[in-house]
């Protein structure tokens, strides 16, 4: 037989990063899912609306990664709950920008901290030289990641 490569998915970086990620995200998915009927999509969405008011949903999708018709789903949901609001920007009536209604905000305003004390638990387990490399590492790999990217 042939010599070939084999993926250790264990060890193999998306996946580790991916693996956490989603653990992360379930994690705190339970600071608002019971509470607020959000999904992790919906939470991002208002997450993002919550830090850069008025901006697409196509500006969203950019900010999160996310699938464009998730956040399109997403956003119908949250525009149907009255928790984000759209209007057309401008004088280009093609494109919306969308920010959070008064409802969202109120639960944007609850969940935040509870988010950012879950990161501060997390962190607490590294020393401060440890959280500096980390970020400076995950800024290096963001980087090293769009100029991998084809096209």
């Amino acid at each position: 037989m042939p010599d070939r490569d084999i993926l250790d998915l264990e060890h193999f970086l998306p996946y580790r990063l991916s693996v956490l990620s989603n653990r992360i995200s379930q994690d705190i998915a339970r600071l608002y899912a019971d509470r607020f009927g959000l999904g992790i999509t919906e939470w991002r969405v208002l997450a993002v609306l919550g830090r850069h008011s008025e901006v697409s949903a196509r500006e969203v999708a950019e900010r999160t990664a996310m699938d464009k018709v998730a956040v399109s789903r997403a956003i119908a949901s949250l525009q149907a709950a009255g928790r984000i609001e759209r209007d057309t920007h401008g004088h280009d009536r093609r494109r919306s920008c969308l920010r959070l209604s008064p409802g969202g905000r109120a639960i944007y305003d609850e969940v935040a901290p509870l988010a950012l004390a879950y990161q501060r638990r997390l962190l607490e387990g590294l020393a401060e030289d440890e959280r500096a490399a980390l970020d400076r590492l995950l800024g290096r790999l963001e980087t090293l990641e769009l100029a991998t990217r084809p096209g």
